[in-house]
């Protein structure tokens, strides 16, 4: 665990994110795929919840959307360099 409270992966989730290729499944707690595989439920919802990243864009309940962090999310991402 590093110092801030997230792990490697959380780091790794956050960084696909920044680099555009989270797209999410939307919904109350939206699923997270990344490259079109399913990233870590309970780690996605946690950080979700957090407010570490959103919806790039408005989608309806079930519909995807790419994911893009919020400045809450590049603050966690930035503190790992």
């Amino acid at each position: 665990m590093s110092a801030n409270g997230y792990t490697a992966r959380h780091r790794a989730m956050l960084q696909a994110i920044a680099d555009g290729r989270g797209q999410l499944l939307c919904g109350r707690v939206p699923s997270l795929a990344v490259d079109g595989l399913w990233c870590d439920f309970a780690a996605t919802g946690q950080m979700f919840a957090e407010g570490l990243f959103r919806p790039a864009r408005p989608a309806a309940f079930g519909a995807q959307a790419p994911a893009e962090l919020t400045t809450s999310g590049l603050r966690v991402l930035s503190s790992f360099a």
